[in-house]
């Protein structure tokens, strides 16, 4: 099933990923920084969501207090508790 979060605080816009039995596939970041977003895609392609989620938790950029990986964990805690 195909998934869509808004993102916050970041220069991304929105992130889309399907999840299929607890694995991750097809991450796309809309908006960014075009390298990273597809590094983070191709790192995390065919992970389980809770080993991503406790990789990228709590990762911040710069001077601010999340980041695209931390809002791609956030977008699965939200999944999860869906």
């Amino acid at each position: 099933m195909r998934y869509e979060y808004t993102t916050q605080g970041v220069c991304s816009r929105s992130i889309s990923f399907d999840v299929e039995d607890g694995i991750i596939r097809n991450l796309e970041f809309l908006g960014g920084c075009n390298g990273n977003a597809k590094g983070i895609s191709a790192l995390v392609e065919g992970q389980r969501v809770e080993d991503v989620i406790s990789k990228l938790s709590g990762i911040t950029c710069g001077y601010k207090t999340t980041s695209c990986p931390d809002q791609l964990s956030k977008a699965l805690k939200a999944l999860e508790q869906a």
